[in-house]
């Protein structure tokens, strides 16, 4: 009998729809024509054990039990589903093949994979289990995939690497959390903690930038912009102090003497101005890749001012019940060159569907291959692309309609012409003083027509020579004011969580982060984030996020090295260089472990002053709180990826 164990129940009957019929429905299992079985998880069937299943004295939190290290892990099954790794368990004694299906992505490969071993499944099966691996539900794809099994011993690295994630976020979690959960009920602090191996370096990036606003100090600074007359059009070049202008220049070279910018001005005006420079170059620019989770995310963030686990749930929908986009848990921007052949049907269906730019997606021509065809850089998943079952897109609602129609949009341009344009850049000279200015000039929309249009105009600018004498009617001083940097929002902290290199202090991990995926990943960002608004560490004021009092003292009090992304991201870069059999496991957990006795043993002598004048928090709130946080080791009740215990991120 060959058994199929998929992920999730929805993955399981788009595999028995791939398979002989007739077949008969049992309780937790699809039985097919010829006796072999398609089974399922329901997520994780189980969780690392809590401390107290290694010690009934653990139960108390107690800073003399720090660090809690198990020396023997244990899972334990979850309450919730413990019937159907009861059947999955019975299936494996009698399956004389298995075939792994869980999710393409590190957790979904440890999900089974943790079953696999948590049923003691002899070596030998282990051995010739097959890894079957879905990122498209609907029956040709999973057909497809059907004939493309590979031996799940390929992935054991992958699997070691999320099995190396989830303890480390219990280690981390578990230890800190209870330690600062203490020292803050000695300060006077009756709530829980939670400190993250991942969620703390964000709250800090929030933390950090909230104090940089609050300390800002805008000052005026002041521009001259000469306006210029040709024989054909007028147009207007800035001012570029010289070096001689620095002692009235701030660190971004903008000019703070409002006398100097008049004098300029004044100096300028109707002068003579000889063309130094004038460049006239055609550019082209091809389309950007189609989607991966984040970017996904973060465009529908600022589009539509979603949250990312919003976005995240509508993807899951779209994937699992319309079955209308592949796997969106993707962290790939790319596609196999496969693929490519489903592009005439796929593109031909989407202009015909209802679409915001119906119109402009006519250019679309599906035998166009853009760069996003590249087998060396797709992984166990390709980029979120629409399917071939298009005719689920009447039953979508008006927020899936709203991300479906940024997918295809991503998709459909990969179609479309190059955008094409003149750049033009003019310098020119006025009384010793150098102007400039730049624009663009459009030849070709190509993809672009596809795309909201930007509200920003490049000017018009006419056609000169070098060494051409054209006139200035008058210097202009414009008086401007710095401002502060922005506040987070949904879409720029998604940004900084996956572009962390430019938090990161040191080089040589700044160098390693811009060639990884930054800080969590594409499944568990939107839940870190989330996980930090229900802990009430974060606080939304419009679109803006800002950091709670407790947030801002939870980061205040915690040591610098936990709050800044740099360990977090060396972490995360090594867990990925495990997933590539570059590193191995023990050398990971060793150094993980090291860092965590000095931090315990540091927050042991701590203060925690910053609790003191915090508002007390009820014992009741703060027992609900412990017990929504204590010790869960992974996934939340209903979604893996959103973490939900003090272990987590």
């Amino acid at each position: 009998m060959i058994l199929y164990i998929a992920e999730k129940p929805s993955l399981a009957r788009a595999i028995a729809t791939a398979l002989p019929s007739p077949q008969k429905k049992h309780d937790g299992y699809i039985e097919l024509p010829n006796g072999d079985c398609v089974s399922w998880c329901i997520g994780h069937l189980l969780e690392l054990a809590e401390p107290q299943d290694y010690n009934p004295a653990f139960k108390q939190w107690n800073l003399d039990h720090l660090p809690i290290i198990p020396s023997d892990w244990q899972w334990n099954a979850k309450a919730n589903t413990k019937k159907q790794l009861s059947v999955v368990k019975k299936l494996l004694k009698n399956a004389d093949q298995i075939v792994h299906a869980g999710d393409p992505d590190r957790e979904g490969q440890l999900l089974v994979d943790e079953v696999l071993h948590f049923a003691k499944v002899p070596k030998y099966k282990l051995e010739q289990a097959q890894r079957l691996l879905v990122s498209d539900l609907t029956p040709t794809a999973v057909k497809k995939a059907l004939t493309k099994l590979r031996p799940n011993k390929e992935f054991a690295a992958l699997s070691c690497s999320a099995l190396a994630r989830s303890r480390a976020d219990w280690l981390y979690g578990i230890n800190l959390t209870r330690a600062y959960t203490v020292k803050g009920r000695q300060a006077g602090y009756n709530g829980v903690l939670s400190v993250g191996r991942v969620q703390t370096p964000v709250l800090g990036l929030v933390v950090r930038r909230d104090k940089e606003r609050e300390a800002f100090v805008s000052r005026d600074y002041f521009q001259v912009i000469a306006h210029l007359a040709t024989d054909t059009f007028p147009f207007q070049a800035k001012w570029q102090p010289s070096d001689a202008c620095a002692p009235y220049q701030d660190e971004e070279g903008r000019v703070l003497s409002r006398p100097l910018a008049e004098n300029v001005a004044r100096r300028i005006t109707n002068k003579p101005a000889i063309v130094k420079e004038f460049n006239k170059a055609p550019k082209k620019q091809a389309a950007p890749l189609p989607y991966n989770l984040s970017a996904l995310q973060i465009d529908a963030a600022k589009a539509f001012s979603m949250n990312a686990q919003k976005v995240l749930d509508i993807c899951q929908a779209l994937y699992e019940r319309h079955q209308i986009i592949t796997y969106p848990r993707s962290d790939c921007r790319y596609l196999p060159t496969e693929q490519f052949s489903q592009a005439k049907n796929i593109v031909t269906k989407l202009q015909g569907l209802d679409l915001g730019f119906k119109n402009a997606a006519q250019q679309a021509d599906p035998t166009q291959k853009s760069k996003a065809w590249n087998d060396k850089q797709v992984g166990a998943h390709h980029a979120i692309i629409p399917t071939q079952q298009l005719n689920a897109f009447d039953k979508l609602n008006h927020d899936e309609k709203k991300i479906f129609e940024l997918i295809a949009r991503q998709y459909l341009i990969q179609f479309m012409p190059v955008y094409e344009y003149l750049t033009t850049k003019i310098l020119v000279e006025i009384e010793g003083g150098l102007f400039s200015t730049q624009g663009i000039t459009v030849l070709k929309e190509g993809w672009k027509a596809l795309m909201p249009r930007q509200n920003k105009e490049e000017p018009e600018l006419p056609q000169l020579k070098v060494g051409q004498q054209i006139h200035c009617q008058h210097g202009e001083v414009l008086a401007k004011q710095t401002t502060p940097p922005d506040a987070f929002t949904d879409a720029t902290l998604l940004a900084a969580m996956t572009g962390i290199s430019r938090f990161v202090s040191d080089k040589e991990i700044k160098a390693i982060l811009k060639e990884t995926d930054g800080l969590g990943t594409e499944a568990t960002r939107a839940g870190i984030i989330e996980l930090l608004f229900k802990r009430e560490f974060l606080k939304r004021e419009g679109k803006q996020i800002h950091a709670t009092a407790a947030g801002r003292a939870l980061i205040e009090a915690l040591p610098e090295s936990t709050t800044v992304p740099d360990m977090t991201a060396k972490w995360e870069s090594m867990l990925n260089d495990i997933s590539q059999n570059a590193i191995p496991y023990q050398k990971f957990m060793m150094e993980l472990n090291q860092v965590l006795q000095q931090l315990i043993a540091g927050a042991r002598q701590g203060s925690m002053s910053q609790f003191s004048n915090l508002p007390k928090t009820t014992v009741k709130a703060s027992a609900k709180r412990k017990r929504r946080t204590t010790s869960k080791a992974t996934a939340s009740k209903s979604k893996r990826g959103q973490q939900k215990n003090q272990s987590t991120g």
